[in-house]
């Protein structure tokens, strides 16, 4: 059995469990970090040294990064993981992109539009900081809408891959009421493209929740 550690509104843990569902792989969920605590314990410092979640254990394979983790899930599936991660080494690597991309680019960016509008009380919050990351966050979504705007139902064609999955659930801190700003951008292939993911039943159950 894979055992996956982390609390299930991180958005990164998020990205493991959707992928999970997506392949119907059995595991099993340990509630970590923030009010579960856990992450600083001996035990778990020796699976992941960062302290941060999510983690995996399966059998003597132990992974931290999230990504990381659903590339793994995808290998663990074989083939092309149900078109989720493409065999043909070109178009992988074309998934691989989006998803540094992510960690590089679109997380820094839209990293305090999320705190400052859900994780901060409203009394607290910088707006100027949170009008920022708008901006910057607009930056990336526009690229995105590019791409999207020639026809493709998905990032990468006309098929549903990890790259719309890990993305998809970031553009929930885009769309979401919780986050939203006076005058965000409108992105309107954007917009399509995240009403197509929403009808995926992993989505549903991870993604579309109330953010907290």
């Amino acid at each position: 059995m894979i055992t996956l550690y982390g609390r299930a509104n991180s958005i990164n843990v998020i990205k493991a469990l959707w992928t999970f569902d997506e392949l119907d792989i059995p595991y099993e969920r340990v509630d970590a970090g923030m009010a579960f605590g856990v992450v600083d314990t001996p035990e778990y410092r020796a699976l992941n040294p960062n302290g941060r979640i999510p983690s995996l254990r399966h059998g003597k394979v132990e992974l931290w990064e999230s990504n990381t983790i659903c590339r793994y899930l995808c290998l663990l599936a074989g083939g092309d993981a149900r078109g989720l991660y493409p065999a043909e080494p070109g178009r992988r690597a074309s998934v691989d992109r989006w998803l540094d991309w992510q960690l590089s680019t679109l997380s820094p960016a839209e990293r305090n539009l999320f705190w400052g509008m859900v994780r901060t009380p409203e009394e607290k919050r910088d707006m100027a900081q949170i009008r920022k990351a708008v901006e910057d966050s607009a930056v990336c979504w526009a690229i995105l809408d590019k791409r999207l705007a020639t026809g493709r139902r998905f990032i990468e064609g006309d098929h549903f891959t990890l790259a719309d999955l890990v993305l998809g659930s970031f553009a929930r801190r885009w769309f979401g009421e919780e986050v939203r700003v006076p005058d965000m951008p409108r992105f309107p292939a954007l917009e399509d493209w995240y009403a197509r993911l929403g009808e995926r039943p992993g989505f549903q159950r991870w993604v579309a929740p109330r953010l907290h």
